[in-house]
């Protein structure tokens, strides 16, 4: 007998009685069983103890350069304008940006790079406030992946797939734990306002083939952070109430005579949306934010949409228990004028993303919230298009690139992982995307390969069919 916990997603409930669809469906919650639900609640996670409650996730959309940030190559530096020996590249497939370049000139990296805090973490001279958190840092320096384009590539970070229509991984988080906080969404994400680079759409944060009400809500950066939630002119809450009420009653008659699940979610989507409506203002509102705040954040997160803005948001959304937050940062893919677009591009986020941590930790929220920052693959450590070390650009590279993790049970001040010379190949320990996943889910209580939803005749897994917890880097 599988005594393993399975969410197992839509089933057909035709002939059912309203008693025995609440008897199967745990009261409306769907595939998830509610005993399990409230353990999860109780912050013991699903299948094992959990070390983080929430995850806030600061996704860095086009891809960082690692080799300018965190995986500092001497060789590389040295031997910059020499072509990148064939012995490295080992017959491995490019882009079609710069597969056809008659010549890869190796470039190392313009910047500096320094140990930095008691752990002696190197960083670059680009994030000097990382630096000062180089202590709470677990830097992930052999991460990998097969997409080698940026769409598969987020949708793989994202959702465990390179292709589009699988649930996004705060959907998974939303559907196997439940909810922290009745009155927001259980899966929030922050987009930076203003910035060009790869679109960003929707499914990305969706729920796939689990439920709609496990998909990410996203907040704008206006006077309404969620379009259409506010009453019309000349309805009030009361009329409001009352209009939800009887719109209840009309659904839970017609779910008595068909037993669908997806009306129970209806209802609940209805609800959230009256709750949100006085919990939404009370949260994006940062005017009641002390000046300390700003200038741990920078004064940048005074203006609604900027990354500094969402990460400070992101803390005031973790302080109410949101399962899962996700900031995306656009702006990293530099195919050319890497020294002042990624220059930029630190400026930009180094501050905000080191004074998140610095605010969890004060708080006494870091050590059960976990943090993540990355992109979707790596750049390459040779120029694409015509060789110019004082201005040049790196295309696509998936077989390694950096993150960093902290706070949620990561073992803090630590580096895993390592690249070869050339910073072109992983010579110690690779880190693949599901590795990262089972990870993420580990700390959170959940045994990656038990969270499973029924679709199609077949049991689907945020992990698929591959993915292994890297234990080395749990504290």
């Amino acid at each position: 007998m599988n005594t393993h916990l399975k969410c197992t997603g839509y089933e057909p409930t035709l002939g059912l009685n309203r008693r025995s669809f609440l008897q199967r469906f745990g009261g409306g919650l769907g595939g998830v069983a509610l005993a399990n639900l409230l353990h999860a609640e109780s912050g013991k996670g699903l299948h094992h103890e959990a070390k983080a409650k929430r995850v806030i996730y600061l996704f860095q959309s086009g891809a960082p350069s690692q080799l300018d940030l965190f995986d500092p190559k001497p060789r590389l530096v040295e031997e910059t304008g020499k072509e990148l020996p064939d012995s490295v590249r080992r017959g491995q497939r490019l882009t079609g940006m710069s597969g056809n370049q008659a010549s890869l000139p190796l470039v190392g990296s313009p910047f500096k790079f320094e140990q930095k805090g008691q752990s002696g973490q190197w960083i670059s001279e680009l994030l000097p406030e990382t630096a000062k958190v180089a202590d709470d840092l677990c830097i992930v320096n052999s991460m990998y992946t097969e997409a080698i384009n940026h769409g598969p590539g987020v949708t793989f970070m994202q959702t465990g797939s390179q292709f589009p229509g699988r649930p996004s991984m705060g959907a998974w988080l939303s559907h196997g734990l439940g909810s922290l906080n009745d009155n927001l969404p259980n899966f929030v994400t922050l987009v930076t306002k203003g910035k060009g680079g790869q679109p960003l759409v929707s499914r990305l944060w969706g729920s796939g083939f689990l439920p709609g009400k496990h998909a990410g809500t996203r907040f704008r950066a206006d006077k309404d952070a969620i379009l259409y939630l506010n009453s019309p002119n000349g309805v009030n809450r009361e009329g409001r109430r009352k209009m939800l009420d009887r719109l209840r009653e009309l659904h839970d008659l017609q779910l008595q005579r068909t037993g669908d699940p997806r009306l129970e979610t209806r209802i609940a989507q209805y609800e959230m949306g009256f709750r949100m409506q006085a919990s939404i203002p009370e949260v994006t509102d940062l005017a009641n934010e002390p000046d300390s705040t700003f200038s741990l954040y920078g004064e940048e997160a005074r203006k609604p949409g900027t990354y500094a803005a969402n990460c400070l948001l992101a803390r005031r959304l973790a302080e109410k228990d949101v399962r899962f937050i996700q900031l995306y940062h656009p702006g990293w893919d530099q195919h050319g004028g890497l020294p002042g677009g990624i220059r930029r591009q630190c400026k930009e986020t180094d501050k905000a993303s080191a004074a998140l941590i610095a605010d969890l930790k004060n708080r006494g929220m870091l050590e059960d919230t976990l943090v993540i920052w990355g992109g979707e693959f790596g750049r390459t450590n040779y120029c694409q298009g015509s060789f110019n070390p004082n201005n040049f650009g790196r295309d696509h590279h998936p077989r390694c690139f950096s993150m960093w993790m902290a706070g949620g049970g990561i073992k803090s001040g630590t580096t895993f992982g390592k690249t070869d010379d050339y910073g072109y190949n992983i010579a110690e320990d690779g880190v693949h995307i599901h590795d990262l996943h089972a990870t993420i889910l580990h700390l959170l209580g959940i045994d990656h390969e038990r969270l499973t939803y029924k679709y199609q005749g077949r049991h689907f897994r945020l992990t698929d069919v591959h993915g292994h917890v890297v234990r080395p880097i749990l504290s």
